[in-house]
């Protein structure tokens, strides 16, 4: 932003040591600080919302472009606009070739397996578990 050199910084400090004194520069610096601080918040309040002006501006236009297009897709297509007929989806056709709709048996898979016993309870497996644990009676302590 500022294009200063290392010079313009040394002659700047020397003319502030000898205008402000060596006893009151710490003071002035913190000064100079708040001030600086206070702009850059100032700063980064006033870019956060022209950002959000800019955004805005650009989610409008392609709401504009969505609904333009919106409306040249529905001009094109008037048979995909549908009435509602008493709050029922209306029926889809049935399909036209024979098997269609259903998944292809692959030959390469085998059949699964069915379970011949009932899985065991929730609780036996519980108690199982608790069976299988080593007793703690405190003798490593």
């Amino acid at each position: 932003m500022f294009d200063i050199g290392a010079i313009e910084l040394l002659i700047i400090v020397i003319v502030a040591v000898v205008v402000i004194g060596p006893k009151d520069m710490p003071m002035a610096m913190r000064t100079a600080g708040r001030w600086i601080g206070k702009i850059r918040k100032v700063s980064a309040h006033f870019r956060s919302g022209i950002d959000a002006m800019v955004r805005e501006a650009e989610l409008e236009d392609m709401q504009a472009e969505w609904n333009k297009r919106n409306a040249e897709i529905m001009a094109k297509h008037p048979e995909a606009v549908r009435p509602a007929h008493d709050g029922e989806a209306p029926a889809l056709p049935e399909p036209a070739v024979e098997g269609a709709g259903q998944v292809p048996a692959d030959p390469q898979m085998e059949p699964v397996a069915e379970a011949t016993e009932p899985a065991a309870p929730v609780d036996a497996q519980i108690s199982g578990a608790e069976a299988a644990k080593p007793a703690d009676n405190g003798a490593d302590r």
